[in-house]
């Protein structure tokens, strides 16, 4: 995936009548670029956006109501990489617990990958599970993803994988654990950090009790390369 925030600022030149829809996917990467930059919706502005993709800032009510709405189709659109990110690393999976284990490994490969689509999804302050009819309604945007992980949860304690048990509170759970290990990462990167893999491990087994893989087989003993002897002494080793 190109790196958005790569893409300076311009002036640009008019779309051709009847294209208007290229302006708006154009308005929603400059949004895109800017809060990949911030990670602070907060500090975005429809001035800043439209500085950006080089129109002038009315041109932006002819797509968007406000900025909310505009920060809303962002994270839609990044939202749907994140899932189809998951889906892809699950899809060849042979069980449930497998399922689970490849799209938690999935989620965070994504975050580390992507780091500015990341941060994006979830910055220093987010509206992502906030709506205006009240601050307890969620925004579907981030729970269809979040049910995703719910849903995998559910499997494997309907498949006898994991022990029966609240698949939503330890769907929360993980989701905090897998957040943590990403943004520590980034945030402290010299750390001698486990294999994301190993640390997948840790927080399912832990979190819903599902089986631990099975370690890697040591290499058939055929191949293995016979040791060098040592020097016998008067041949070229040290007592000698």
């Amino acid at each position: 995936m190109p790196d958005l925030t790569a893409v300076p600022a311009r002036r640009r030149a008019r779309n051709p009548q009847g294209e208007g829809g290229r302006l708006r996917e154009e308005l929603i990467a400059a949004a895109d670029r800017i809060l990949s930059r911030t990670g602070d919706e907060e500090g975005l502005s429809l001035r800043a956006v439209a500085r950006e993709a080089g129109v002038a800032a009315p041109s932006i009510y002819l797509h968007f109501a406000d900025k909310r709405e505009l920060v809303r189709e962002v994270r839609l659109a990044r939202f749907a990489e994140l899932v189809a990110a998951i889906e892809r690393a699950a899809s060849t999976a042979t069980g449930p617990d497998d399922g689970l284990r490849a799209g938690c490994l999935g989620y965070c490969r994504f975050a580390l990958d992507h780091p500015h689509a990341y941060r994006v999804l979830f910055g220093a302050t987010t509206t992502l599970f906030r709506d205006d009819d009240g601050p307890d309604r969620m925004d579907p945007p981030g729970m269809d993803a979040f049910f995703v992980l719910v849903n995998a949860v559910q499997a494997c304690m309907d498949g006898g994988a994991a022990p029966k048990g609240d698949a939503m509170r330890a769907a929360t759970s993980i989701w905090a654990a897998l957040h943590g290990a990403v943004t520590l990462r980034q945030s402290v990167p010299t750390f001698p950090w486990p294999p994301i893999a190993d640390e997948v491990e840790d927080i399912l087994v832990g979190l819903v009790g599902i089986r631990p893989s099975p370690p890697t087989p040591p290499p058939a003993a055929g191949r293995l390369s016979s040791p060098t002897p040592p020097p016998a002494v008067g041949e070229g080793g040290k007592d000698g």
